[in-house]
């Protein structure tokens, strides 16, 4: 089940419809604990409907790391005994490592001791796997360091780890952040909906309209791409960037609209990447929520900043390196990682000899050139993100370089992605500007209490419809 899907539709209302009923005077006189109860049991229940739409074999899964989660954080608590933090911890990641990896690593091994496999087994990875399984780590390590206390309630920590909006591609929610709001009388609110419904309209857009219409010029370049001209291929590396950032970021603005609608809030996981002045703040704005999560629990708990200015750099390469394996079981993956994990110990160097703080801000002009830079190398990895084979990747690269020949197939709806994203972005920047206020994003927050608030909204609604890509084509980040 998807976001921009009737089946979708129907669930979500009637999740709306019956949490709303929750607010009625006869169900309130039950007090607010059970009223509260009520509304976990049935977003619990939406969610795992959710999950169980593509597979439902694999709602066991989800339930049995959820189990061990609960169970470990209290033993852990109770008895003091790490063992527990242990299971939590390495169990996970060996379902992870099994349903994602397994045969990534065989082949890997067969191929550098020139051993000849017998086969590879079918397996089916589990829909959004990477995501709850991180979550159900940060719920027993946030009890661990003493962020949150272990949970009484199995439905509550059930909730957190399936909460539906964002279950298969994010944002990753931490536990110090989600459980709490379950402790508080949260419920839809018309200020709720407001708010929400138009992020979710937002990301519907960019889903729909510019990724899915994108995706047919960077799929068919990306395919057979010794058969495109350098400027093809060129304009389909900037296809693609654009494409994967409308299509996770409009995932993500379509979890938080779900997530406000129904009266909880999730953080904001993309924040104009494309601006960024250097890979540091690239991953400040892309993908906020591994970012922050990679940072928190491996980072730091490697030794971080603390142990030396060598440890510090291999640290920081090989989160990277991991936070790339995680993407998928490819060594174009690996790569990718490997590469923003140099450029972040470049930059960091870079830092320290020049003698900037994080806080320099540099000139207009300067800030735009670095931009500008920062921009071309982002896509560039993306070559080796997007390339199933190094062969790919390197034949893109060289037919860039050595400006081959080929076909000439420049794509109006990546035109039309470059335009739409370009005046987001302005209207982003004269919005801070006149509240005196960092650039944070931009919604157009229109007010749908009065007559024209709501004659825009549908008019938005109508044209994202009318421009909408029809075809099968699902979140890129669902794989992952």
């Amino acid at each position: 089940m998807v976001f921009n899907s009737f089946a979708f539709l129907i669930l979500f209302s009637t999740c709306c419809i019956l949490t709303a009923f929750t607010a009625l005077p006869v169900i309130k006189k039950l007090g607010q604990e059970r009223v509260s109860l009520i509304r976990h049991i049935i977003l619990l229940i939406a969610s795992y409907v959710f999950y169980a739409w593509w597979d439902w074999r694999f709602t066991f899964l989800m339930l049995a790391l959820t189990a061990t989660a609960y169970f470990c954080s209290i033993l852990l608590t109770e008895s003091g005994k790490k063992v527990y933090l242990y299971i939590a911890v390495i169990l996970p990641l060996l379902v992870l490592g099994f349903f994602k990896y397994f045969n990534f690593f065989l082949d890997s091994f067969a191929l550098a001791f020139g051993i000849e496999r017998m086969g590879a087994l079918n397996i089916i990875l589990p829909v959004g796997i990477s995501f709850y399984t991180f979550q159900s780590l940060s719920y027993t390590i946030d009890v661990h360091r003493g962020k949150i206390l272990p949970e009484k309630s199995f439905i509550k920590v059930a909730l957190y780890i399936a909460f539906f909006p964002q279950l298969v591609a994010g944002p990753i929610v931490k536990a110090n952040d989600f459980i709490p709001q379950l402790h508080e009388d949260r419920n839809i609110s018309l200020d709720g909906l407001e708010k929400g419904l138009q992020i979710f309209a937002i990301g519907l857009f960019k889903k729909i309209v510019i990724s899915d219409n994108i995706s047919l010029f960077s799929d068919t370049v990306f395919g057979a791409p010794g058969e495109y001209h350098a400027l093809s291929l060129i304009f389909a590396v900037v296809a693609y960037s654009i494409q994967i950032y409308c299509d996770f970021s409009g995932y993500s603005d379509m979890a938080i609209g779900c997530a406000k609608c129904l009266g909880y809030d999730l953080n904001r996981n993309f924040n104009l990447p494309y601006i960024a002045r250097n890979v540091s703040e690239f991953w400040k704005r892309w993908h906020i929520s591994l970012s922050t999560w990679l940072m928190e629990y491996l980072y730091i708990p490697l030794g971080g900043n603390r142990r030396g200015v060598k440890r510090t750099y291999i640290n920081l390469f090989l989160t990277m390196l991991i936070g790339g394996l995680w993407h998928g079981a490819s060594w174009t993956f690996v790569a990718w990682g490997a590469l923003h994990g140099a450029a972040l110990c470049v930059h960091k160097i870079w830092m320290k000899l020049s003698g900037h703080t994080k806080n320099h801000k540099g000139s207009t002009i300067g800030n735009i050139i670095s931009a500008v830079f920062t921009y071309i190398f982002v896509i560039f990895c993306w070559i080796f993100f997007r390339s199933p084979t190094f062969s790919v990747a390197w034949s893109i690269i060289r037919g860039i370089f050595i400006w081959q020949g080929g076909t000439l197939y420049i794509s109006t709806w990546c035109v039309f992605g470059i335009i739409v994203l370009t005046a987001a972005t302005l209207a982003a920047f004269i919005k801070s500007r006149r509240e005196k206020q960092p650039v944070t994003g931009f919604y157009p927050a229109a007010d749908l209490s009065t007559v024209w608030g709501l004659t825009l909204f549908f008019v938005f609604i109508g044209i994202t419809f009318g421009l909408a890509y029809t075809g099968s084509n699902q979140f890129i980040y669902f794989q992952f």
